[in-house]
């Protein structure tokens, strides 16, 4: 075989191998570009699967600490300027507690009038979590995002919304269950002070939530139920 045919079957393999090598990393562009379909059934991008994973894993400082995390359902709202408007959660200093004030709904239909706000546009509304009448935790948005829910605190806490049965306001045992272990658990994640755990009253003076309001004998034993959660969390994690 002559020089000038050896240099042109040598450059026919590089451009072969060029091809596959673009022809492949084009495929993993695509796969990565397609991102993953939310609860609300929306598709994002790279950017919204990291947001999702990140919230998935909430950050978590230690296997042992995320091992412990409250079992939740991750219902991601659709991005939008009235409920996410994916702003940036810089740092978490406080988290506040909140009540539906709509007897006897649950956290599935408080999750949903929050992506509903994307297309009614009725107000600006939303929150981290929502607790339900059984104990269950739906995530709505993720930990390194604001919520619109506790006015002037939206950039620097995370919010937890709770369902209850009636007008009173209070929760039943498994949703206070949950809400312990919940806020126990950022707390201890995030490393917020456990006086950093506020009501909304706190916040604006609004009657929310309106039975830890009503009762602060109530709000005191949940704070020190909170606090004996935050030292067993940490004693389990080490």
């Amino acid at each position: 075989m002559t020089k000038k045919a050896r240099r042109r079957q040598r450059n026919l393999r590089v451009g072969a191998a060029v091809t596959i090598s673009l022809l492949c990393a084009a495929g993993l562009l695509l796969v990565r570009n397609r991102g993953i379909t939310t609860a609300a059934g929306e598709t994002g991008g790279v950017a919204e699967q990291e947001n999702y994973e990140k919230s998935l894993r909430m950050d978590a400082q230690t296997g042992d600490l995320e091992a412990l995390m409250p079992e939740m359902d991750v219902q991601l709202l659709t991005p939008n300027e009235y409920s996410r408007p994916q702003i940036p959660l810089e740092d978490i200093g406080g988290i506040v507690i909140h009540y539906t004030a709509n007897p006897g709904t649950t956290a599935q239909e408080n999750r949903n009038y929050f992506e509903g706000l994307k297309d009614t546009g009725a107000t600006y509304a939303s929150s981290h979590f929502v607790i339900g009448l059984e104990g269950e935790i739906i995530q709505c948005l993720p930990s390194s995002e604001i919520s619109y829910a506790s006015n002037f605190r939206n950039s620097d806490t995370l919010s937890i919304e709770c369902c209850h049965p009636d007008d009173s306001g209070q929760f039943t045992d498994a949703t206070y269950q949950s809400l312990v272990q919940l806020t126990a658990w950022l707390c201890e994640n995030f490393q917020v002070p456990a006086d950093q755990v506020i009501r909304h009253y706190d916040v604006t003076g609004k009657e929310c939530p309106k039975y830890f309001v009503d009762h602060p004998d109530a709000w005191e034993q949940f704070r020190q139920d909170t606090a004996a959660r935050m030292a067993a969390i940490e004693a389990e994690a080490g």
